[in-house]
């Protein structure tokens, strides 16, 4: 091997110790795989929910009615995370052990804060907006793949770029929804489910197969 060439792969090796130092590179694409496939799960079982108090099943008339379904739809967005989140931290901890890489560190936290800082303000946001509006659950579908699209963008620079991307195509869907009011859990499922499964996999050829 000649000297430029040692010296290239130096460099290199130089390289991926910034970006192992800079980057939390843990994340797994097959936590996208799984996060979207229960985010479609949840979808399906909402709209069971929507169905069942449009035919009046199960559901009482008026005000309670909505209530009930407000609550219910509510509980499950929680479950869905939940489980979506376990799924995420237990392949992302797979990953980090099979790479002997520490799965909690100073660039976890940031790429932690970077991302839940808009997903707060998000959630508080649509809070407020249920609170004083009612009648604008709506736009709820809409918000949540905006603010959640800003928050994708914000952590990007803490793990691989390519989740900016995932970012901005959550962004444009959201808007997209936002003029197309009413078919808002159609494109919560794309956004959370599709989108998730398509770049999980993306992720996974990427970076993970063959590891």
């Amino acid at each position: 091997m000649s000297n430029s060439e040692e010296q290239l792969n130096a460099l290199k090796d130089i390289r991926q110790m910034m970006d192992r130092s800079s980057r939390f590179i843990s994340l797994s694409g097959l936590s996208g795989v799984f996060a979207g496939f229960i985010a479609l799960i949840g979808a399906y079982f909402a709209n069971d929910e929507i169905d069942k108090f449009v035919n009046g099943r199960g559901y009482s008339l008026g005000v309670q009615g909505e209530i009930d379904l407000e609550y219910n739809l509510i509980k499950l967005a929680f479950i869905v995370l939940f489980v979506a989140l376990a799924g995420g931290i237990l392949f992302t901890y797979r990953k980090s052990q099979r790479n002997k890489l520490p799965i909690w560190d100073k660039t976890s936290k940031s790429l932690i804060v970077n991302l839940f800082v808009p997903l707060v303000a998000g959630g508080l946001f649509i809070i407020a907006l249920l609170l004083n509006h009612p009648n604008t659950y709506s736009i709820i579908a809409p918000t949540c793949l905006i603010f959640y699209g800003l928050a994708l963008i914000n952590a990007s620079k803490y793990t691989y770029s390519d989740i900016r991307y995932l970012g901005y195509l959550e962004i444009i869907l959201g808007l997209v929804c936002m003029f197309n009011i009413g078919y808002g859990l159609i494109f919560w499922a794309i956004g959370f489910g599709a989108l998730h499964i398509i770049y999980g996999l993306v992720m996974y050829f990427k970076y993970e197969r063959g590891q």
